[in-house]
Parts: C-alpha cells; sequence; structure tokens
C-alpha cells in the first residue's frame, strides 16, 4: 500500500472524538488568523500596531469564543467528509454572530481605536479559513478514496432525493465510491449533488472507460416502468452491472432502506406498466365472500391467495396438495393477515382436485362462494413425460371441480388457464384445452336452469415472470454458475407478465363473466427468448460469449427445441374477441363440443387412465382438441407405453 493509501486509513481509523479534538485544534488556530488577516485587509499592511496594540486581549478571547459558538451550532457534530450545506451554513451563522458581538462591544464601549469595518472583513476570512478547511478536508478524503482505496466506483443513475440519499448512504461504507451521477433531466447536466457531478446519460459510455466504472445502481423508486425500460436502454451492451434500490412504497413503510441495493427485475425490461385496477370488480368476487383457491401453494395460486387476502374476503380457504406449499404460503398469508389488522379466518386445507368427496365436503362446509381453480401441471416436458397424470389432474381435476362448484352453488368458478390451449402441439396444452370446453359445457347445460346460480368462467395468458417453471429463475442460475445459459431455439418468443398484475386480472376478468366466458389478458408484445438472455448477462455486468465476442464472459447455447413445443404462443384459436370494461381483458367467443362428444371423451380418457393407456390418452385429445399439432411420439416415461407411435382418429375436431 502506498504512503497515501496508509495515510487514508490512518485518518479514516480515527475515533470520532479524535477527529473532533482535531477540528477544535484546527478552528483554534485559524479564528485567531481570522482576527489578523481582517485588520491586515483594513490596513494593508502586515501588522498594524495603534490599532491591533490596544485590543490584543481579543486575540486571546476570540478563539475560545468561535470555538463556543460553532459548538453550540453544531458545527463539531458535522461528519467532515459528507458536509453539507447545513454545515457551511453553520458556519456563515457563527461567523456572522462573532462579527456582530465584536461590533457591538465596540459601539457600547466606544473602542475608539477598533476599526469598525474590522468584524465585516472578520465575518468574510473566518467563513474562508473554517468553512475552506472543511471543504479542502471533505475534497482530499474524497481524492484519496478515489486513488487510493479498494472501493468499487460507481455510478448512479437518478440525481434526485433518492439518488441523494443513496449516495449519502453508500459514502459512510467501505464497498463503493460514487464517482458519477446520470439523469435525464437536461436542467441537471453540470451540476453537482454532494460535490459530485451529474453526466447526461448518452455519455456514459465514455464514463465508463474514463472512471473504470463496472456497476450502475439505478435511484428511481418513483419512476414508471417505462421510464425504467428506457433507463435500462440506456445502459444496454455496456459492460456494467445494473442494480437497483428497493421501490417508494417499501423505502416510505420501512420495509426496506435506500441502501439496499437489488437486482434489476424482469418486469423492468419489459416497460409496461399496470393499469390500476378497478375496485369495484375485485369487490364483487372477493369483499366479504368466502373464496377458496385450489393450488394454493403454487407460484400462481399463492398470488391469487395475497390478492384475495387484500380484497377483504370473509374468508380465505387453501386447497392444496403440497404439506409444504401449503405450510409456507399459510404462514405467509397469517403475516400478511396481522399486517393488515384484519381478523377472517385462513383455512388451510389439504387436498387433491381429483378426490371429488374431499373437494365437495370443503365446498359444502364453508359454503364457497367464489373459487379460483390454479391447480394443474404446467411444466410441458414434465407434463409429456407424464400423460395420463396430466390428463387426470388437468382435466378430470378440473371436471370435479366445476361439478362440485355447480352442484353445490359456488357463484364464480374461474379456471385459470394458459395460451399453450390454443392450438396446443404438446400434451399440457392440450389438457388445458379440454379443461376449457369442461366449463364452457357446464356453462352451456346450467344457463338453462332458473335456479342454478354457478357462472363459469376461464382466463388464458401467458408466462409469469418469477413463476416455478419460468425461464428467468433458471438463466438466473445459469449465471451465477458461469454458464452456458440453455434457450431451445435462436427464434422462440414468449409473452411474459408479472404474477401480481396476472393475478388481478385474473379476478376482474371472473367479475365481468356472463357463464362460459373465455377472458384472454393483453399480454403486450412478445419477447425473443435469447434476447432475454443476453439482456440478463448485461445486466450482470458480463458480456455475452459469441463469434463476435470470443472473449466474452458467458455462451448462449440453442439445445432444441422440446417435445411438444412451439416457436410462438397463441392466445386466440379464432379471430372472434371484443373488448370489456378493462383495456387489459378481452372476451373470446369459440366454439364449443357438443355435451354428448365431450361426454364420451371424458369416458374414453378414464379408460385410457384405469389402462395405463397414454396412447389411447393422447388419441383422444387429439380427437377432442382442435389444431392439436401433437409431434405423434408419446413421450410418457411409464416403461410399457414408451415412445409409442400412433395413428390419431382421423375424425376432425368440430370446433
Amino acid at each position: 500500500m502506498t504512503k497515501s493509501g496508509r495515510l487514508h486509513r490512518s485518518i479514516a481509523g480515527l475515533s470520532r472524538g479524535k477527529k473532533r479534538f482535531i477540528m477544535i485544534a484546527a478552528d483554534l488556530v485559524a479564528l485567531p488568523l481570522a482576527l489578523w488577516s481582517a485588520y491586515a485587509l483594513r490596513f494593508a499592511e502586515w501588522w498594524p500596531e495603534y490599532y491591533i496594540d490596544p485590543f490584543w486581549w481579543l486575540f486571546l478571547i476570540v478563539p475560545p469564543a468561535g470555538v463556543f459558538v460553532f459548538a453550540r451550532l453544531g458545527l463539531y457534530r458535522a461528519v467532515v467528509r459528507f458536509m453539507g450545506p447545513q454545515a457551511l451554513w453553520a458556519v456563515v451563522k457563527g461567523s456572522l454572530l462573532m462579527a456582530v458581538l465584536m461590533w457591538s462591544a465596540a459601539f457600547f464601549y466606544q473602542w475608539q481605536q477598533f476599526p469598525r469595518s474590522v468584524p465585516i472583513n472578520f465575518a468574510l476570512v473566518t467563513l474562508v479559513y473554517v468553512g475552506g478547511t472543511r471543504l479542502l478536508v471533505r475534497s482530499y478524503y474524497h481524492w484519496l478514496i478515489k486513488h487510493y482505496t479498494e472501493k468499487e466506483p460507481v455510478a448512479i443513475y437518478g440525481a434526485g432525493g433518492a439518488g441523494a440519499q443513496l449516495a449519502l448512504a453508500l459514502s459512510s461504507g467501505r464497498e463503493f465510491y460514487i464517482a458519477a451521477f446520470m439523469d435525464d433531466d437536461p436542467a441537471l447536466w453540470g451540476s453537482t449533488i454532494k460535490g459530485i457531478k451529474v453526466y447526461n446519460p448518452a455519455s456514459f459510455k465514455d464514463l465508463v472507460e474514463r472512471l473504470n466504472l463496472r456497476r450502475v445502481l439505478l435511484a428511481m423508486p418513483t419512476a414508471t416502468k417505462a421510464q425504467r425500460k428506457h433507463a435500462l436502454d440506456q445502459l444496454a451492451d455496456l459492460p456494467v452491472r445494473v442494480q437497483t434500490v428497493p421501490s417508494m412504497p417499501e423505502i416510505i413503510s420501512g420495509v426496506a432502506s435506500v441502501d439496499q441495493l437489488r437486482e434489476v427485475e424482469l418486469e423492468d425490461l419489459l416497460g409496461r406498466d399496470p393499469v390500476p385496477p378497478r375496485q369495484s370488480l375485485i369487490d364483487a368476487s372477493i369483499r366479504d365472500k368466502v373464496v377458496m383457491i385450489t393450488g394454493a401453494g403454487g407460484s400462481i395460486g399463492g398470488e391469487m391467495c395475497r390478492q384475495v387476502m387484500r380484497g377483504r374476503p370473509k374468508s380465505v380457504i387453501l386447497f392444496e396438495m403440497s404439506e409444504f406449499g401449503l405450510y409456507a404460503i399459510e404462514q405467509e398469508l397469517e403475516a400478511l393477515r396481522i399486517e393488515m389488522g384484519e381478523a377472517f379466518p385462513i383455512v388451510p386445507l389439504l387436498g387433491n382436485v381429483c378426490d371429488r368427496n374431499r373437494v365437495e365436503a370443503v365446498i359444502s362446509h364453508y359454503g364457497v362462494q367464489t373459487l379460483y381453480h390454479a391447480a394443474a401441471y404446467k411444466h410441458v416436458p414434465i407434463v409429456e413425460n407424464n400423460v395420463l397424470e396430466g390428463v387426470r389432474n388437468n382435466v378430470h381435476g378440473t371436471q370435479i371441480i366445476a361439478e362440485s362448484a355447480a352442484k353445490l352453488g359456488v357463484e364464480r368458478c374461474v379456471l385459470i388457464s394458459t395460451d399453450k390451449a390454443v392450438r396446443p402441439t404438446n400434451v399440457m396444452g392440450a389438457t388445458k384445452r379440454m379443461a376449457e370446453l369442461v366449463l364452457q359445457d357446464l356453462a352451456t347445460r346450467f344457463a338453462l336452469k332458473d335456479n342454478h346460480r354457478t357462472i363459469f368462467s376461464m382466463v388464458r395468458f401467458g408466462n409469469v415472470l418469477g413463476s416455478s417453471g419460468s425461464v428467468v429463475p433458471l438463466f438466473r442460475r445459469q449465471i451465477e454458475q458461469g454458464g452456458p445459459i440453455t434457450v431451445t431455439h435462436p427464434d422462440i418468443t414468449r409473452y411474459f407478465m408479472t404474477i401480481p398484475e396476472a393475478a388481478l386480472l385474473v379476478i376482474q376478468a371472473g367479475s365481468m363473466a356472463e357463464g362460459g366466458d373465455v377472458f384472454v389478458l393483453d399480454m403486450g408484445d412478445s419477447v425473443k427468448i435469447v434476447d432475454l438472455a443476453k439482456r440478463m448477462i448485461q445486466l450482470t455486468g458480463l458480456e455475452v460469449k459469441d463469434a463476435e465476442n470470443p472473449e466474452g464472459d458467458i455462451e448462449v447455447v440453442f439445445s432444441g427445441l422440446r417435445p411438444g413445443e412451439k416457436l410462438y404462443e397463441e392466445l386466440l384459436i379464432g379471430d372472434n374477441v371484443a373488448g370489456t370494461l378493462h383495456p387489459k381483458i378481452l372476451r373470446a367467443h369459440e366454439e364449443i363440443l357438443p355435451h354428448h362428444e365431450l361426454s364420451v371423451l371424458l369416458k374414453e380418457l378414464r379408460e385410457a387412465e384405469r389402462n395405463l393407456d397414454s396412447y389411447r390418452a393422447c388419441a383422444v385429445l387429439k380427437r377432442g382438441v382442435s389444431g392439436f399439432a401433437h409431434s405423434g411420439d408419446v413421450c410418457d416415461l411409464l416403461p410399457n407405453y414408451q415412445h409409442v407411435v400412433y395413428e390419431a382418429d382421423a375424425r376432425p375436431a368440430k370446433h
């Protein structure tokens, strides 16, 4: 370590009391010098004896008096390296107060040989000596940090209040040195905050090289998603890691502090700002109602639970097959309920949606009024390898839930579906479309009965960020492990939405249902997965390794499409779609199967399950689901039925 580096360590290592003593000692030297300078400036000579000698005792009184005044004004409580306007204002007030006291004494005691301009000069020179020494110390400290410490230089994007707070918080630590601010506001360019210059983001590429920046901190807690995406686009293709501060509600509530840095959320890359929910639609299905969520321990089911809780229900029934999943969501919701100050019960129930007796007992005993059916097997490759379980859970489980809801008078039953149900190429998507057909059939049959009051609906949407089966956590793990990132195909695209936004839209869509409705959520623009992978690499400050950059850090490799995987997803089977009360929710009008045909298909699927015949199950799905373009290979891992090639029934689907 250099001498300057050791000096910095030794200064920084001094106790607060020793540092305060040094500043007081410096002021005891600076104040008499300021008084002498005031005389010298007045008479333009080094030592005007005639005027100084009668008041020599002032040189003994002014220093301790000045230190006392500065102490009372809190100057010695200020940390010099963080000194801001308040500390400088204390110096100004102290200098002026001492000048006024000196001038008043001269006036009342009629000091004939005391020049009345000396107090004015003294105030000005004291401001320079006392304030200037502190500014010099602060500048020297920052210079030492910049050149002789191991602190990492970082830039803060956002020169508002949060950016200033972040700079102050991080300056007290030993990890980061704030080298620059950036802001989109041209009025701030060239100004300084805490002595740090604010730059135009367009010049950031030069700053990265000049200041050796490897990290950027987004301090934009109140910005919209579109504004955050714009900021991230400005940093694209630069070798810097991007992190962000918590949201403003988290900071205000005390849940998080401004210096608790986080990785950038992928929803920031989408640039989608959620449309505020219509409270009337939330209340219609949730407020003061008994609400049941199946699959409550899953990613989507868990978020449905959270949003239902915020709607102030009468009670919440959690229905989940996984013991651990049920325990985890119950603990979280209990903490949320206490935080909300509510007393409604949360009922955690283990159960399988394929167990009709258990399902009917739960609905009947608790008087369920609104039911969200989120329980399903959703992972495409897993269901391809477990065809019969996918059919049992996704088709017959849904049938049991829906028939139980109708039998026991549930007011609203909402199926959470998927875009993979549209012209599916995999078993999972086909089973979800069959589940939709089951609800549409029940809605059609019971709509003719005057005493029937269950309103069935289904909501389709694409991938949700952060779900258990999403590519995002997979890509994060692969980056942490040093790569490579695996993408199935260079042209594959997907729609993405945040889980909270999707859950809120599901609730609102269910409230608009009239019976048998198929709702489709507006997912925005589709995202190319390979581009998403590359942006995730860049946000961590690493470089993509490819033919153009063979020295990069993380490579993206293409593994080939998996069985049943599409290059792109669709949300509509036909073109018959209409708007609704909500701009992000569309209503699709699609053909259904006649009841007798659906009954035959469901019966055949149950027989295939009993006979462990995955071959037959796939053939039935092909007959029942319009556009089911399966590869023809049954990939069920049950040994007797591995890789059986079948020819589906030639009869075309009628919808």
